[in-house]
């Protein structure tokens, strides 16, 4: 992993609202996009399974978050975990934190 990979995940980080490294496959993933769907539609999702440098992200998200699974959620640059973090806080919670920006 490159660091103009890191640099460019740091970037998606910091200037997407809402930000969501997925996989297509992932169950866990697929119930976080729903969610954040509903509170926030206009949300950015990488499928990194669908993408020639998926691995490569997914390890700069790793080295940043330390959190190697997906999904990896960030909401106006904070990192949130995954699906369990996510549902754990909620639709008006979630939109509380979409509304700091």
């Amino acid at each position: 992993m490159s660091q103009q990979t890191i640099a460019h995940v740091e970037n998606l980080i910091n200037t997407k609202t809402v930000f969501v490294a997925s996989k297509t496959y992932c169950p866990y993933c697929t119930a976080a996009k729903k969610l954040v769907n509903e509170v926030y539609p206009e949300a950015f999702v990488l499928e990194l399974d669908k993408i020639e440098d998926g691995d490569d992200i997914q390890n700069a998200l790793a080295k940043i978050t330390g959190q190697r699974t997906v999904p990896n959620i960030f909401i106006n640059g904070k990192h949130i975990g995954g699906n369990s973090d996510l549902q754990a806080l909620g639709k008006d919670q979630i939109k509380s934190l979409i509304a700091k920006a």
